[in-house]
């Protein structure tokens, strides 16, 4: 989450959604997984080496062949499905707080369809808090949420890998001083 400051009425926070390095990363390494399995199990149905790196023509069409096709066509779809989610960047969007509209909005991307623009607008009126939520173990979890009087918390931080401490309190210390609201959880 990054935030830009462009005035003193108005403060907006940038959200990173699917458009990660890691996502990049392993759309990649899926994809040339899925391609490697197909082109050997394509080899081995043709008896002809579709691969540059290895001699796959060699293998049986059956089971080998067959076991590799299916990989390779499960990965390519594995694959596809990753490389879609970059491109529409699911979970991105923005946070902004408006003194001079008096409005909230938290902005997100989600896939396509009806309802692929995700919008919520509350009032600053309605704003009672921001949460911090800092949980430590196995899956550890960091995250600032907004309490308001008509809805649930909403949450105001990327999904995945938690955010360092430091920049949690900070980001939080931030919006509180901006909606002179109090900051819970820390």
């Amino acid at each position: 989450m990054t935030t830009n400051q462009t005035t003193k009425q108005t403060l907006r926070q940038d959200i990173l959604g699917s458009r990660r390095f890691s996502n990049y990363l392993w759309a990649t390494i899926v994809t040339i997984g899925g391609t490697g399995f197909l082109l050997a199990g394509l080899s081995s149905y043709l008896k002809t080496n579709l691969l540059i790196v290895s001699d796959t023509s060699q293998l049986q069409f059956i089971p080998q062949g067959v076991a590799l096709t299916f990989y390779g066509v499960a990965g390519l779809l594995l694959a596809a499905y990753l490389w879609l989610l970059v491109t529409w960047n699911v979970g991105g969007g923005y946070n902004e707080f408006n003194k001079k509209t008096g409005k909230v909005v938290i902005s997100r991307w989600g896939y396509p369809g009806k309802n692929r623009r995700v919008e919520v607008d509350i009032p600053l009126t309605d704003v009672q808090s921001v949460r911090a939520e800092i949980r430590d173990g196995l899956s550890p979890k960091r995250t600032l949420y907004l309490r308001s009087k008509k809805r649930r918390d909403i949450p105001l931080t990327r999904v995945g890998e938690p955010i360092a401490l430091s920049t949690l309190e900070n980001q939080g210390a931030e919006l509180a001083r901006f909606l002179a609201v109090p900051l819970e959880g820390l």
